[in-house]
Parts: C-alpha cells; sequence; structure tokens
C-alpha cells in the first residue's frame, strides 16, 4: 500500500463534506434507507449476473456477446477498482466524518473509485449497445446505485464521478476493440 496522494483527497474531502452530510440525513427516513440499501445491494453485482445470464440465454448471438462482454468488463473492472483503492487508500466518509453515518456494510474499507459505480455504468452502457430497449430500465438504475453509494455514506461524489468516468472508459474500450474482430 502507498499513501494518498499529498493531502489531495484531504481537500477534497473537506470541500464534499456539506454535501454528504446533507444527503445522508436522508437515511433518517426509512423508505429512502431501505430504497437505497436495496439498490445498493442489487448493485453488488446481483442483477449484473441475473441480467448477463437472462441476455446469454434469451438474447441470440447479440445476447451471449453482451454476457461475454459484461464479463470481460466487470473482471476487469474488479481488479482495476481494487487496486486503485489499496493505492490510493481514501477512508470512507463515514470512517473519515462522525457526521456522516454508514446506511449499511461497506463491502472494503476504502473508498476511491466507487467500484459499485463503476460496474453500474460499464454493464449498462455494454447492454444497452445492443440492446437499447434496456436503457429505460437500466439507465435509470445505475443512477439509483452511483446516488446509493453517496446517500448511504460510503462514498464521496467524486468517487463515484471517477467509477463513473471509468466504467464508461472501459465498457467503450471492450465494445471498440469488440467491433475489430
Amino acid at each position: 500500500m502507498s499513501a494518498q496522494p499529498a493531502g489531495w483527497f484531504d481537500r477534497v474531502d473537506a470541500f464534499e463534506y456539506r454535501f454528504c452530510v446533507r444527503v445522508n440525513v436522508a437515511c433518517e427516513r426509512a423508505f429512502v434507507l431501505r430504497l437505497f440499501q436495496s439498490v445498493s445491494r442489487l448493485g453488488d453485482g446481483l442483477l449484473w449476473y441475473v441480467l448477463a445470464a437472462a441476455l446469454a440465454l434469451a438474447g441470440g448471438a447479440a445476447g451471449r456477446t453482451a454476457a461475454l462482454q459484461m464479463l470481460v468488463v466487470g473482471g476487469v473492472g474488479l481488479a482495476l477498482y481494487k487496486s486503485l483503492k489499496h493505492r490510493l487508500i481514501r477512508e470512507r466518509p463515514y470512517i473519515t466524518h462522525e457526521a456522516i453515518h454508514a446506511g449499511t456494510h461497506a463491502l472494503d474499507r476504502y473508498s476511491f473509485p466507487s467500484g459499485h459505480t463503476l460496474h453500474a455504468v460499464s454493464f449498462t452502457i455494454v447492454a444497452v449497445a445492443h440492446f437499447p430497449v434496456l436503457a429505460i430500465l437500466l439507465v435509470p438504475f445505475a443512477v439509483l446505485v452511483a446516488a446509493s453509494r453517496v446517500i448511504l455514506g460510503l462514498h464521496y461524489p467524486t468517487d463515484v464521478g471517477a467509477g463513473a468516468a471509468i466504467g464508461a472508459a472501459l465498457a467503450a474500450l471492450v465494445l471498440r476493440m469488440s467491433a475489430g474482430l
């Protein structure tokens, strides 16, 4: 493990702190807490595994291609975000700030980048590239996954933004490489 980049995260954390506290307060409402806990739990991978399997089984050749590409972005995304988390070492908001409470259990200790958002964005882009009709369900769900990570006190907005950017770039790369085959 290496140290975080020269205090950069400390400065960004302070800037994002007020926003994180404001949205985290929403967890005091039981309905909001349950909604975002459920979305976050589905974003752990369950929905994406079911979707990839359904596409592979019922989507014909395009479904099998989409499922294979989802498998690739999932595996590369997992390795990439785990490597970044352990190199950049940014504590989660609820660990750093007493006023922010974890709305659910974190899968690991560090927050940058958001792996949930990375995967939600990359899987959504790949699935929608093959089946555009899925956008009506997957895009709002991906947005809810990203929002859940901040609302539940598990990530800062920049964690989510970085996860989304990495996920989008990874999906674009896999789609572009596959188009060249």
